[in-house]
């Protein structure tokens, strides 16, 4: 089933024009008569059907809502990597289910903020969007303005840490520990990953530092397989 995100979707009839026009006319070819799934990328879903195909928008007759409840909030606080790994994350972290991607400046981050973050927001925002269409979710996942890591605050969460140098506490064993509905963010270090004093701030704040087995992950793969952990525990994947 082809599928369209429209922010503003409402049962009833729809005007569609601009990008979104021209991925439904142009990208998917799609034609009168043609079933869709729009959804609204809040947690709604609309079986739908193209009506008109004009020359620079479309008609499509959405039927009623129905809600998907969203999993547990799950946020990436993603230390900066280098090159394309965290359209990787983004990518792939939308298909795991994450809530909310967090880029973020940490002591060994090679990649720096410039201040000039906004084209890429831009893009990593169309990434997720993506990724969600593709993957069938009704919502899209937030991707936060970078910052330092000084700078995160998150209310209501239980923050854990991927630490290599950790033994004792397993991921699975910590989110077990947590109340199923409460939100979780994972702290994921760079290339060089976490710094010592990093970790120490974190815990002393109330983090807790866990452990995803004895082998070092690359900072690309550490996430997508905390999210893939959470989600199996969660009873949402596998």
């Amino acid at each position: 089933m082809k599928r369209v995100l429209l922010p503003d979707a409402a049962a009833g009839s729809m005007r569609v024009s601009g990008p979104r026009f021209h991925h439904l006319a142009v990208v998917l070819r799609v034609r009168a008569d043609e079933a869709l799934e729009v959804f609204d990328g809040r947690g709604q879903v609309f079986d739908a059907k193209v009506v008109s195909v004009d020359a620079d928008a479309l008609t499509v007759q959405l039927g009623p809502p129905r809600a998907v409840p969203p999993p547990r909030r799950v946020t990436v606080i993603q230390g900066l990597p280098k090159a394309d790994k965290l359209e990787l994350v983004l990518q792939k972290g939308t298909e795991l289910g994450a809530s909310a991607f967090w880029p973020v400046a940490m002591k060994r981050c090679v990649v720096k903020l410039e201040g000039k973050e906004e084209r890429k927001l831009e893009r990593w925002r169309r990434i997720v969007e993506e990724a969600a269409r593709q993957c069938g979710r009704a919502d899209v996942p937030e991707v936060l303005e970078p910052v330092r890591l000084a700078d995160v605050a998150l209310a209501d969460t239980t923050v854990l840490v991927l630490d290599e140098a950790e033994r004792s506490l397993p991921l699975s064993d910590a989110v077990r520990s947590v109340d199923a509905a409460r939100a979780l963010a994972l702290v994921i270090g760079p290339e060089g990953g976490l710094d010592r004093a990093e970790v120490e701030v974190l815990v002393a704040g109330g983090a807790l530092a866990v452990s995803l087995g004895p082998n070092i992950l690359r900072t690309e793969t550490a996430a997508l397989a905390a999210l893939a952990i959470i989600r199996h525990l969660d009873g949402s994947l596998g």
